[in-house]
This record gives structure tokens, sequence and C-alpha cells, in this order.
């Protein structure tokens, strides 16, 4: 007996801490996040205010932006090609310093017309005109060297009679093969003599070996730096460049050398994309609804709570405290994962809070029906929890089988949902039989009276039992 309660003790001091976990590590998250000021100094990332809970654009606001992928090009594992384009639009959007950005991919299915996808949602963004043009943007660079037999000069003649001379720039320069696609990475330099920044340019093997073969035949020359079809340098060459090394040097300012630079790391997207839908989410509206669902949410478990302790009194207890582990269990899971949590998600959460109550009512309604065949109080609470197992885990499994196949063939909306409602009913398979009757063995009831009677009786009504009843 004491064994039972010592350990119910420890679960009810476990189930605080989680729950001074959620709140403080929400609240410290939450001054974390505020918008800084100029002067105001950025906070230390702690694991406290490092798991806040992560809300999904309709919750918090921001821009969400749908891709089409054109796989028809790709020659290997669609799959690894999708993968790939994530990895590389991640670098873009994470470049852009924002605060917790999404980018998931979302496979042909009967859900979307059987298109390939890329969803990338930017939490807090309004104003996405920068972020597309970061996304979308590929830069093309070439260096090429002189054409030796260019192409005649072109000649014309204006309405003033004047001869204009110029040279096609298109058979100026030659390519050299060497491209963007060589670049291992680059980072921005600022000269020692001038200060003025420069992008320096490290080339993978290949590349290196390439842009030793150019200079070496190239001494004496030029060899020009192009930039999505631009000339932006056209150095001579004094001598043979060995290690694969270059730099671009120019007009630079600090920032756009940073941005050069953070293009050409990019690299090409592995796939074509096309963006076919935006969409912007206020960060008034995202506010009103995350208070509105903990409004609901909160009303919502008292109600229950209410109707618990007043139909099943004594159990009904129970069962506010084992709902109670089972919300902060949940939220503390939601938290460390982390689930990005959505209206949809929400929802998902709050149909297995209603799973839980159900899974205790089932077990109430058991040990009632015990009792009233005879069977005395200890025998009920047995019988109640041994014989609504079977039919709490078959309902369960069903409803997690079903998540699974949301999730697995959703869209990112449905997945949202179907996460917080297989995260809730694993859950609540373990609080509804565990952690209930934990609590109801601690109390060690084992004489039936009147009072007994009352506290385990339902409604209006009082369950009575004969003692001398197997």
């Amino acid at each position: 007996m004491w064994k039972t309660r010592i350990t119910a003790l420890i679960v009810l001091i476990l189930a605080a801490g989680l729950g001074y976990f959620v709140y403080t590590s929400e609240m410290k998250a939450s001054i974390a996040n505020e918008a800084p000021t100029a002067d105001a100094v950025q906070p230390k990332k702690t694991f406290m205010n490092s798991h806040g809970f992560k809300l999904g654009l309709d919750l918090k606001g921001g821009s969400h932006l749908v891709y089409q992928a054109d796989v028809t090009t790709v020659k290997g594992d669609v799959g690894e090609a999708m993968a790939s384009l994530r990895d590389v639009i991640e670098r873009r959007v994470n470049a852009l310093g924002l605060s917790e950005p999404m980018v998931t991919v979302e496979n042909a299915g009967f859900t979307n017309g059987g298109e390939h996808r890329l969803i990338v949602d930017l939490p807090g963004v309004t104003d996405i005109n920068q972020a597309i043009k970061q996304i979308g943007e590929t830069p093309v660079l070439e260096f090429k060297t002189k054409n030796p037999n260019p192409a005649p000069q072109k000649i014309t003649v204006g309405k003033d009679g004047v001869a204009n001379i110029a040279v096609d720039s298109n058979n100026e320069w030659v390519t050299t093969g060497l491209t963007g696609a060589y670049l291992d990475h680059t980072a921005v330099e600022f000269d020692q003599t001038t200060n003025e920044p420069k992008v320096s340019l490290v080339f993978n093997k290949e590349g290196a070996a390439l842009f030793e073969k150019i200079t070496s035949e190239n001494i004496g020359k030029q060899v020009a730096i192009f930039l999505d079809g631009g000339i932006i340098s056209a150095p001579n060459v004094n001598e043979k460049i060995t290690g694969g090394s270059a730099v671009i040097s120019g007009n630079f300012t600090p920032k756009t050398a940073k941005d050069l630079s953070d293009r050409l790391n990019f690299g090409a997207l592995p796939v074509s994309v096309n963006l076919v839908s935006t969409q912007t989410i206020g960060a008034s509206l995202g506010t009103n609804a995350v208070h509105a669902g903990v409004k609901a949410g909160i009303v919502g478990f008292l109600l229950v709570a209410l109707f618990l302790i007043l139909w099943y009194r004594l159990p009904g207890i129970i069962a506010v405290l084992s709902l109670s582990v089972y919300v902060l269990i949940v939220l503390t899971i939601f938290k460390m994962i982390p689930v990005t949590l959505t209206a949809a998600g929400i929802a998902g959460f709050i149909i297995s809070i209603g799973t839980a109550v159900d899974a205790n009512i089932l077990i109430f309604e058991r040990m009632k029906e015990e009792l009233r065949r005879g069977k005395d109080l200890s025998g009920a609470i047995r019988a109640g929890y041994d014989r609504a197992w079977t039919s709490i885990r078959d309902a369960n499994i069903s409803s997690i089988i079903t998540g699974v196949i949301l999730y697995s063939f959703g869209t990112v909306l449905i997945k949202g949902f179907a996460l917080t409602l297989i995260i809730g009913m694993l859950v609540a398979l373990f609080s509804a039989i565990t952690v209930s009757r934990l609590f109801i063995y601690a109390l060690s009831i084992k004489r039936q009276n009147k009072f007994v009677s009352f506290l385990f009786g339902s409604g209006f009504r009082i369950t009575k039992s004969s003692n001398n009843a197997n």
C-alpha cells in the first residue's frame, strides 16, 4: 500500500515539475522572442527560453509560399532530388535570419493533383518580396576568356548621320566551362591596403584543376568573371594559379559583397521550381487565434473536469488528476520534439483529450456494473480497469492507425492534425490506465459504507453492493 502511495506521490511531483517547465519555458521564450529595440541586447539562449511552443503561420502570422517542382528532367531518384531541393532552400531561408522557418516537401498524391511541391513557411514575415527573391534566384557564375577570333564590329548610323561602332559582346568572350557549379564555398574578405570588401572563391577538386588549366593557358591575357550574364571583373592573368582559389573584387559594399557570397554559396537548385501561390497572415490575426484557442482549451477542460467530478465524484477527481498529468505530458512532448502547432494541430490535441476522457468514463461505468453485480469495491475497481482495457486499447489503436494514414498521405495542414492526434492517443493509453489506476489504488479504500458508496456513486444515485458477493 505504501509503495503504491509513494509511487503516486512521485508521479504528482513529476507532473508538477512538468507544469513548471511548460509554464516557465513559455514565459521566458515569449520574452526572448519579443522584437528587440536597436540598442537592446539579445538574450542568451538557455534551455528554458529555447523551448517555447513552435507556432504555425495561422497562429503566429507570416507568409506561406507554395512552389511546384518540375521533376520531369530528374534522371535519378525523385525523392533524393526533392530532399536536396529542400536543403538548398533551407540554406537560403536561414540566410535571411528568420525565426523558425519551416521548409517541407509534399510528394505527389491525389490530394495535390499529382504534383511535387515545396512548402515554405516564414513566421513573422509579412513583406515577402525579399524572401521570394532570395529563395527563387540562382546566380549564374561563369569564367570566360577573350575570343581570339571575335565577330566583326557592328557599325550603325544614327539619325544624325554619326556612325556608332560597337563590339558584339556575345562573341567577345568564350566560355571556359568553369562555372559556379564547381564552387566549394565563398567568403567575404577585406583588402589589407584599401579595406575594400571582396569575395574569395574556393573551388572543389575538379574546379581547381580546371581553373589552373585556364590560368596556365591565358598568362598575360584577361579572364573575365560573369555573374548573371554581366561582366563584373576582367583581371589579367600574371601567372598560373594553383590551389583552386580566386577573388572577385569591384565596387562592393560590405552588404553587396555578403549578398553575392551568400548567393554563390547557395548553389544552383537541383530541381527547377515555380511559385504557384502565396499567402500572408497578419500577426494580429495569429495572436487572436492563439488567445482564442487557449481560452477555448481552458474553458473546455474546466467544464469537462466539472462534469467528471459532479457525475462520478471521487473517481471523477481521480480522472481530473489523470487528465491533468496527460495534458502536461503531451505539452512537454510538443515542446521537446518540437511540434509545430497549428489550428488543425490544436484540434487534434483536443480530440485526443476527449479520447482520454472517454477512456476514464468507460472504466468508471465498468466499475459501476461490477458493483451492481454485487462485487466488493476493491474487486469492482480491479475488474473495471481489466474489462475496460481491451475496449480502450482497440479504440485508440484504430484512431492511431487513422492518424498514421492521414500523416502519410495528407497535406501539410493535415499532417499537423494527424501528428498531434497520434501523440495524444499514445499518451492517453498510458494516462487512462496506468496513472488513474495508480491514484485510485493509492487511496486503498477497503471498507464500504454509505459514505464510500456515495463517493463511488454516479449522478443522482448511490451505487450499492453486497460485501458477501464474489
